[in-house]
């Protein structure tokens, strides 16, 4: 455990593994810092704080170019996007810009509302999650960095769920996934079929039917988008949408992209999508339930895509349940049997995590001030 002075939220690590970064809230002087950190050069990866820069409004989700160029942090409307290089020396002015969509007012505006960040694979575009908008706000990266920061950085927005919030792109660049935690009626999302056997604690006839979903409770969403689509025309680039449990907050993709996996917090369950089915039968692509903790938040594919580490929570402190990380054998939740290998210790409300190249886990425990280091390498 790394003491961060703040409430850390979004955590990313560098393609070569040397640096990672942290956005802390309320770090430093009491504004919001990215922590630039250096991955030890050890198995143990554990990481030594080296600078924090001072960035303006509040920095949440977290990623880096697939170049490793450039950090970009989710922030106001938009997000600030960060030289790498400069970073990792400590040169002047490593903040390069904001990427700004437009704001507004009233319900469903987007001020202020910037979560969860993703680019292409070509590090083109942008990609930001506009929790109150409703939307996730598209940008052109690769001409702010040119020709400067301003308006015609936006392309435009894709239409989503209430609270978006969990963004990820498929490695082969063709589609992105983007998670909202309650469907509106224009997303008309296809129902989910649950799949034929349930891992995890035996779950009623009722939860059975509907996988995910919590009885008087409207399910969230997980929407399948065109990514060439959406760098062009957003507003059409949507492809299919399905119901992804309640309250679905994350997203990540595994097995080469073949797999989708969702965190459903209220309903305390993860969720697998088969990626081929949401393009040619979306109620059928669920493929595996797993409950693990209470209000799972997190995730991320470890050791090749054979482990799946999970963050619970606890965010709502619920009576007899602790935060702890939940690791998930992929194999045996696809088969339908029990699928939990086991729990690691965490702080207070773990929230975001990434995969170091080097197996570590990086873990932000938001309401304890620390970033936490899990080697995966060890986990039996």
């Amino acid at each position: 455990m790394l003491s961060t002075g703040g409430s850390p939220f979004g955590v990313a690590v560098v393609p070569d593994g040397r640096y990672g970064f942290v956005a802390v809230l309320g770090g430093g002087t009491g504004g919001s810092v990215i922590d630039v950190l250096r991955m030890a050069e050890t198995a143990s990866g554990r990481p030594v704080l080296v600078r924090s820069i001072p960035v303006a409004g509040q920095p949440l989700g977290e990623t880096i170019t697939p170049d490793g160029r450039y950090l970009l942090a989710a922030d106001g409307n938009g997000a600030v996007v960060i030289s790498v290089a400069r970073a990792e020396s400590g040169a002047a002015s490593a903040v390069l810009g904001m990427l700004t969509a437009p704001g507004g007012t009233g319900q469903g505006a987007a001020s202020g509302s910037a979560i969860e960040v993703a680019t292409s694979g070509d590090g083109r575009y942008a990609f930001v999650t506009l929790e109150y908008g409703q939307r996730a706000a598209v940008f052109n990266l690769a001409g702010a960095v040119s020709r400067g920061f301003g308006s015609a950085d936006y392309v435009g927005s894709i239409p989503l769920g209430q609270a978006a919030v969990g963004l990820a792109v498929s490695p082969d660049d063709r589609w992105l996934y983007a998670t909202s935690e309650l469907a509106t009626p224009a997303q008309h999302p296809v129902g989910i079929r649950a799949p034929a056997a349930q891992s995890g604690p035996t779950l009623s006839a009722g939860q059975a039917v509907r996988a995910g979903i919590m009885p008087n409770e409207p399910p969230g969403t997980l929407t399948l988008i065109d990514l060439r689509r959406a760098e062009t025309d957003p507003a059409q680039s949507v492809v299919a949408t399905v119901d992804a449990g309640c309250q679905p907050v994350r997203v990540v993709t595994a097995a080469n992209g073949t797999q989708v996996w969702v965190t459903a917090r209220a309903s305390d369950d993860v969720l697998c999508f088969a990626a081929a089915l949401l393009v040619t039968d979306p109620s059928h692509a669920l493929v595996a339930v797993v409950r693990v903790g209470q209000a799972p938040v997190g995730l991320t594919a470890v050791r090749d895509g054979t482990l799946i580490v999970v963050a619970d929570s606890n965010r709502f402190s619920a009576p007899g349940a602790h935060a702890d990380l939940t690791v998930i054998n992929v194999a045996n939740a696809l088969d339908g049997r029990r699928a939990i290998v086991g729990d690691i210790p965490a702080g207070l409300f773990p929230r975001d995590m990434t995969a170091a190249p080097n197996g570590t886990v990086l873990v932000s425990n938001f309401s304890s001030g620390q970033l936490e280091t899990v080697d995966t390498a060890t986990i039996p």
